[in-house]
């Protein structure tokens, strides 16, 4: 039971992690940064033989492209890193300053959650942002990665762990396992852990749900949809797909599924615009018959067209889409946007979905009626992103609508506790009516 002795030690240092003060945590991440500079060469090395391996073991590409850490993956988690520390202190914030009488005042304050436990996929800078998330808000985390990442994820871990020791942290405030059985130990640290993070396939964060008393938080698929309206601007539609789709097809915030408003005259300007763009990318179709027959209509307008592409498409059923994580995209058509509501909302992850339209009043209704944690109008789901929010980074995204939704940053890793000073003061009193409370709000 090793991991439940370390876990057992860090539970006794975490309310020394929580009484570190801002600019001391600042500190440890300015050191961070330096340091992961300092070791760029070693991080890059072991990188390398990460990558090696998975290439010998035939990891899949959308794993592969997750593995990645080179320059421009340094520079991403450091600006992050910069972002963290630019932000106010997420600790000690007072939400309530009531007195209740006189000389008896109460309030609520934010403080860390305390351990939390993160078992994430294989993403090196993944590792990076948890661990400084955790160290800006005062936690202790305990970290598992991804097999495919082992020598990538200990050289940044240790590297983390001295820079913090080094800026006044206590030993033990980090916790790194590696190995798969760990995780199953980790899962039966309750009341040693406070929170569990995973992050990875529906079935894996399932598992996690069903074989822990630890309080989990976060999401397990990422089907996220792009309806298209009739009013919707073509042009800005298909750009919005494709990079929805493109520009990182691996992550749970990429597209997977387009709901079109089924419109004659819109269709027939939309459909051609979409296979063509569709099929210069290298993207896969899978759609309901209704949308492979107007495919096969517009292929075949274009068939004089010697310098058209031809679409990989095919006809499925609904009951078949489901995350990809590749370079391919279900489609259906749908009546109106109350139906794309009632499909999202009904097969839909919960996660981030887009509408691309020109009407307001429509907009209005689908950001008001989807019920997912991101409802985006005219723009790319890929923006569902801690960074790109503003949090300086994210410790995952969370479909819960307890506690913390969406993508969880320093916000989502702080709870709050009540501090009540009297001055003498016994309920015995209020209950016999000889003190009255007055409930006198002071902010």
């Amino acid at each position: 039971m090793v991991v439940r002795d370390e876990v057992r030690k860090m539970k006794s240092v975490a309310p020394l992690v929580a009484a570190l003060d801002n600019k001391t945590r600042c500190k440890a991440l300015i050191k961070v940064a330096e340091c992961l500079v300092k070791r760029r060469a070693e991080i890059f090395a072991a990188n390398k033989k990460d990558l090696e391996a998975a290439e010998q073991n035939g990891v899949a590409d959308a794993v592969v492209k997750r593995l990645k850490f080179n320059e421009a993956k340094l520079n991403d988690v450091i600006a992050g890193i910069t972002q963290l520390v630019s932000l106010g202190d997420p600790i000690g914030k007072i939400t309530l300053d009531r007195e209740l009488d006189d000389g008896l005042r109460l309030t609520r304050f934010t403080c860390p959650i305390g351990v939390i436990g993160v078992i994430f996929e294989a993403r090196p800078d993944a590792l990076v942002q948890i661990s400084c998330l955790c160290i800006r808000s005062g936690n202790c985390p305990v970290l598992k990665g991804g097999k495919e990442t082992t020598y990538t994820n200990r050289i940044l871990f240790e590297t983390i762990y001295e820079a913090v020791i080094q800026a006044g942290f206590p030993e033990g405030c980090m916790l790194q396992v590696e190995q798969h059985n760990e995780i199953d130990e980790l899962l039966t640290c309750d009341g040693l852990v406070d929170l569990l993070i995973p992050r990875g396939s529906n079935a894996f964060v399932r598992y996690i749900m069903d074989n822990t008393h630890i309080p989990v938080m976060g999401h397990a698929d990422g089907v996220c949809h792009i309806y298209i309206d009739k009013n919707a601007d073509i042009d800005k539609a298909v750009n919005i797909i494709l990079d929805a789709k493109m520009q990182y097809t691996a992550a749970c915030n990429a597209v997977e599924t387009l709901l079109i408003q089924r419109d004659e005259a819109f269709l027939s300007v939309f459909i051609p615009k979409l296979v063509k763009a569709l099929s210069e990318n290298g993207i896969k179709l899978r759609g309901t018959k209704e949308v492979t027959d107007l495919v096969e209509r517009s292929m075949a307008e274009e068939a004089d067209n010697t310098e058209a592409k031809s679409l990989d498409y095919e006809s499925v059923d609904e009951s078949e889409f489901k995350e990809y994580l590749a370079l391919i995209v279900s489609a259906k058509l749908v009546e109106s946007v109350d139906e794309a509501i009632e499909h999202i909302n009904l097969h839909g992850s919960h996660h981030t979905d887009s509408i691309i339209t020109e009407d307001k009043e429509t907009a209005d209704r689908f950001v008001q009626l989807v019920d997912s944690a991101g409802v985006y109008v005219n723009c790319s789901t890929r923006f569902a992103d801690g960074f790109r929010y503003g949090f300086g980074a994210e410790v995952g995204i969370s479909t819960s609508k307890i506690h913390a939704r969406g993508p969880v940053g320093l916000e989502g890793l702080v709870t709050y506790k009540y501090k009540l000073v009297g001055q003498g003061q016994i309920v015995g009193d209020y209950a016999s009516g000889k003190s009255v409370f007055h409930f006198k709000d002071l902010q």
